[in-house]
């Protein structure tokens, strides 16, 4: 048996290859959309695909698993437990299975046991893997997807929170304590592999471990210490959990519906400096804040890269929306893969940064700044009379804030631009550090509204003598 993780940093999310060298036959758990790292990982081990399976209906990206079926003929295996609402409905030109709990299925020599685990979802299934042909008679591990984290448990609040479902909360996270007494009755040895890593949005404190074992989940992962008592479980789990990136229930939808073709990868072409002005794209730039601020195409996005990148752009961008982008060389196919796994195909140009800063230097294009505050001066804005907008999460607005401050996390501000701060002039946002304060006021900024961030963020706003850093909620939460 051979087995493999394909990680995508920038996602934390891991599909799985599991092939029978016997039989030259794989199967991948939980793809995304591009599709030509598994089957060309699969060339390379001489195996070919055959079978394609789901935990899920994903929120956090649009599933591969369409196209792999589409591509190679393999047969997919999908939740048999969804209903109405979340079972698939794009499968029936294809040969698929709507497993059960406790059904089985083999691809070659392994045998894949569904096992029902709600909670993160309705129809969320785990798979328990026993290499048959190698001998075994118990499963080595069980591709638990986005129920069983290294460190934590799949978030039971994103069907009502990001798909809109209301009043579901409290049951989905009742159902996840009974998923996870479930769970702990398997045998310590039994190796645990997650379909996320730390930095996912579908969880609230994933490790940075690949994958771990039930003993260790045991010992260790805090949400499983208190299942037992169930009521103490729901509050926890439920408690401080992000709010979910704007593109979730797009994913949520397109996923179960059918995820648009993609045909093949996006290759922007590169363009100058000044074919970035005035020609309708939205220019996503990865520069560092300081550099962005001081000078940038007006109506620019600014974005860190890595897992932040997909959580903000995806919030700010809509699917028909054309895109160019300004970076490295390097970059430049990493970041499209990235925005195409959230739907954001249309990447049509992009710009090198050099390039760009040589034309904003010699003045040969025109920028707009955005101005940050420091601490030094925050006082006297505050005494002026400019409004805050606090971009954190709920829980650390919670915990403390500037009295009078709007609370709308960063993530969800498009869908709540009715309740910003209502001024005639600027209003100044932060958020703990500055990096989601510094996209939220790109993203303003580029809606037309007059910014200014404050870099040091909460962290450096609490160690002040300013008011308002009591956790009392004293302003609007949104």
């Amino acid at each position: 048996m051979l087995l493999r993780q394909i990680y995508d940093e920038d996602l934390a999310h891991a599909a799985w290859l599991i092939g029978c060298q016997k039989t030259g036959e794989a199967i991948i758990i939980d793809p995304a959309r591009d599709i030509d790292r598994y089957i060309e990982l699969a060339e390379d081990h001489a195996l070919r695909i055959t079978a394609v399976a789901e935990t899920h209906v994903h929120a956090d990206f649009l599933s591969g698993a369409q196209a792999l079926a589409e591509a190679s003929g393999a047969t997919l295996y999908l939740s048999g437990h969804g209903g109405e609402d979340w079972s698939a409905r794009w499968v029936t030109p294809f040969d698929h299975v709507m497993l059960r709990h406790e059904e089985t299925f083999r691809v070659g020599g392994i045998e894949f046991e569904a096992r029902h685990t709600p909670g993160h979802t309705p129809e969320h299934l785990s798979y328990m893997v026993t290499d048959i042909g190698g001998g075994a008679d118990e499963p080595l591990g069980v591709l638990s997807g986005d129920f069983v984290f290294v460190g934590d448990l799949g978030r039971p609040d994103l069907l009502e929170r990001a798909a809109g479902h209301e009043g579901v909360m409290e049951r989905s996270a009742r159902e996840l304590a009974r998923s996870t007494r479930d769970f702990l009755e398997l045998p310590d040895y039994l190796q645990v592999l997650p379909a996320h890593g730390a930095g996912s949005a579908c969880g609230k404190a994933l490790g940075a471990i690949p994958q771990s074992t039930v003993g260790y989940e045991r010992r260790f992962n805090a949400a499983m210490s208190i299942v037992d008592d169930e009521d103490r479980f729901v509050h926890a789990i439920l408690e401080g959990q992000p709010a979910p990136p704007l593109y979730f229930a797009r994913m949520k939808m397109q996923n179960r519906d059918g995820v648009p073709p993609l045909g093949s990868m996006p290759e922007p072409k590169r363009c100058t400096p000044a074919e970035l002005e005035d020609d309708g794209r939205v220019v996503v730039d990865v520069r560092d804040w300081d550099t962005f601020r001081s000078g940038h195409v007006p109506g620019a996005l600014w974005s860190r890269t890595g897992a932040f990148f997909c959580a903000s752009v995806g919030s700010y961008v809509m699917p028909d929306e054309r895109i160019a982008l300004i970076c490295r060389p390097e970059d430049v196919e990493r970041l499209t893969r990235c925005l195409v796994r959230i739907g954001l195909d249309r990447v049509e140009a992009w710009c090198p940064i050099d390039s760009f800063e040589e034309h904003r230097s010699a003045g040969r294009i025109r920028t707009d700044c955005i101005e940050d505050v420091p601490l030094s001066k925050l006082a006297q804005q505050l005494d002026s009379g400019t409004p805050v907008l606090d971009v954190r999460r709920t829980d650390e607005y919670d915990a403390g804030h500037l009295q009078g401050a709007v609370n709308v996390p960063h993530t969800r501000l498009l869908e709540h631009l009715e309740d910003l701060p209502d001024s005639d002039g600027p209003f100044m946002v932060h958020c703990q550090a500055g990096v989601r304060s510094a996209a939220a006021c790109s993203m303003l900024a580029r809606r037309g509204f007059e910014v200014l961030n404050i870099p040091a963020g909460w962290g450096g706003i609490e160690k002040t003598a300013l008011p308002g850093n009591d956790g009392r909620r004293d302003a609007e939460v949104v």
